[in-house]
């Protein structure tokens, strides 16, 4: 019998390569067919390894879900940016590789970023998904978020719907 960690902790300069690899993997995933292909490829190539050293060395809020030896998924999230919303905390960004994705680890990462959130005294959270990514937007209804706002963002030619879902503690 063997036992595999699942840990959550804050990233490390060292898994930059790891983020990158899991935002490219989980993003050609969620939003092949969505997001028009040329700027979908725009969008992921941005965030190479170095644009995610950079920011994990000027102190974002990266955790990261590690299942053995495989960074499975991440979640960035701080200080709501939006300032027609009122909520302390946001998460910007919660992404797991395909392969991990519906075994509960987004739940387990969407729980550490609002328990870190909370802790700093960041009591209500919002996060934003776009309106056609459905599994996204089940999964966070699955987890109480409450839909409060919509709003669109282009991507190329097309505009996409957007809606965010807000808990409050």
């Amino acid at each position: 019998m063997s036992t595999t960690l699942i840990e959550i902790r804050q990233a490390k300069p060292a898994d930059a390569p790891a983020v990158a690899a899991t935002h490219d993997d989980a993003w050609r995933s969620a939003y092949q067919g969505i997001i028009p292909g040329t700027e979908l490829e725009k969008l992921i190539s941005r965030r190479g390894p170095d644009w995610w050293e950079s920011a994990i060395r000027k102190g974002s809020r990266i955790s990261v879900l590690g299942f053995g030896d495989t960074l499975a998924g991440y979640a960035n999230y701080g200080r709501n940016r939006a300032r027609s919303l009122f909520y302390d905390g946001e998460i910007y960004e919660l992404y797991l590789r395909p392969e991990f994705q519906g075994l509960g680890f987004g739940r387990r990462l969407f729980s550490s970023a609002r328990r870190d959130l909370l802790q700093s005294g960041l009591k209500s959270l919002v996060v934003w998904a776009l309106a056609d990514n459905d599994p996204a937007v089940e999964f966070y209804r699955a987890l109480g978020g409450r839909a409060v706002a919509r709003s669109s963002e282009r991507f190329g030619t097309r505009t996409l719907d957007k809606v965010a879902f807000a808990w409050r503690s």
